[in-house]
């Protein structure tokens, strides 16, 4: 039997309508509705620069533009309805996922004592009862109320103190839960004193087998189309040795075939889809073409290979890149239009001048910037500046450069 092959356009629009970028970003953006949003994309990545909005208000700003950052404060913090945990990254989940992460605890603990341990060169895990014992007597900390007088690693970017990584560990393998944030630093609880018992009991957690049929179900719905090792990084749980024995089981079931995804470039790559994807119903859909800036680490874009291969669009982060060798800048963000991503801007909210500053546009090669798509971009800056916490924009000399 012939396999089906499904064209590039297909292929984004059902990518784009599984993340929640099909339609226009309307809608209502707090308690249920911002929390169904969250679980229909699985988890927003969370990131503390904020040269413009920090990554999860943006990624949430994007498919609901009534969104402000103290709806997502308040489901997490004061309702409980989020708990924060790691996928490829640390991240927002619904607590309602919360029994599927059992397995990453434990995971996690076995495989982080001896990273941490390398990584941090210090006794971390002489301070584990220590750091327990006190959050038992004191209640929520921070990093800062413990370990004042411990020395810190030489590590480079994290240089935590041991009983700082005691805390990371702790949270990691589900002992502690993170349970607010202030100015993005991390307060840790008691999972025992957080969440009912239903949910930290290891004993009624789903089991191995179960936990992995999850994942790759969940990341297939929010994906529409995946190879094995696509389904085994979405939530970042399970092997790709795993993954590919569900996909092998499933497609011997009936419940999953081999496809061919059409890529920007005319070429094709093997992937796997339920049965009828060819008539998915975001096939009838075209996307809106209102401009939106999306979040670096946006859930559509943060695998940068699927992204070139589907969007032809060539994307790193630089801030790590000293700065004589950036080809763009420090945090440069992606521009959709319809089903494209046309170009990427660098920009900067100024809070104490009240402006939003465009420093660069780089169109993508054949996209032409002339004045509709200019006012449409200015018209997406000024609803960003609410978000931004500004109220101007501003276009430094010189800021419409040619595609690299």
């Amino acid at each position: 039997m012939n396999r089906l092959t499904l064209g590039n356009q297909d292929a984004r629009r059902i990518f784009l309508e599984r993340h929640l970028l099909g339609d226009l970003p309307q809608g209502p953006a707090t308690g249920d509705d911002l929390l169904d949003v969250i679980a229909d994309l699985g988890f927003v990545q969370l990131d503390s620069i904020n040269t413009v909005a920090r990554a999860h208000d943006l990624i949430l700003f994007s498919r609901r533009q009534r969104y402000r950052p103290e709806a997502l404060t308040k489901l997490y913090e004061r309702e409980g309805a989020l708990f924060e945990h790691w996928t490829h990254d640390a991240a927002m989940i619904p607590m309602a996922f919360y029994p599927y992460w059992e397995l990453r605890r434990q995971r996690d603990a076995v495989r982080l004592r001896h990273r941490y341990r390398n990584w941090q060169q210090h006794d971390f895990e002489a301070q584990l009862q220590t750091v327990l014992d006190h959050i038992r007597e004191t209640g929520p900390v921070c990093s800062a109320d413990v370990g004042k007088d411990e020395a810190r690693s030489n590590s480079g970017w994290w240089d935590w103190h041991p009983s700082k990584t005691a805390l990371e560990y702790l949270w990691r393998a589900g002992a502690l839960q993170v349970v607010g944030r202030k100015g993005f630093q991390k307060y840790y609880d008691l999972t025992e004193r957080v969440l009912d018992a239903h949910l930290c009991d290891p004993a009624t957690a789903p089991d191995t087998a179960r936990t992995i049929d999850w994942c790759c179900t969940t990341a297939l719905d929010r994906l529409g189309f995946a190879t094995h090792g696509e389904l085994a990084v979405f939530w970042a749980h399970i092997t790709p040795a795993e993954a590919k024995t569900w996909v092998a089981s499933e497609v011997a079931k009936g419940r999953l075939e081999p496809i061919e995804v059409e890529n920007a470039d005319g070429t094709t790559r093997s992937a796997f889809a339920r049965p009828g994807i060819a008539d998915d119903a975001a096939l009838a859909v075209e996307p809106p073409n209102r401009l939106r800036v999306l979040s670096p680490f946006d859930p559509a874009l943060r695998d940068r290979n699927r992204a070139a291969r589907l969007f032809g669009f060539a994307y790193r982060v630089e801030m790590f890149v000293p700065e004589p060798k950036r080809i763009y800048g420090y945090y440069v963000f992606p521009i959709l239009q319809g089903d494209t991503v046309i170009g990427r801007v660098d920009m900067k909210a100024f809070r104490e001048s009240d402006t939003l500053l465009v420093r660069a546009v780089w169109p993508e090669r054949g996209v032409r910037w002339g004045k509709t798509r200019q006012d449409a971009f200015e018209a997406e800056l000024t609803r960003l500046t609410r978000l931004a916490g500004v109220t101007g924009v501003s276009f430094a000399n010189g800021w419409l450069r040619d595609p690299v």
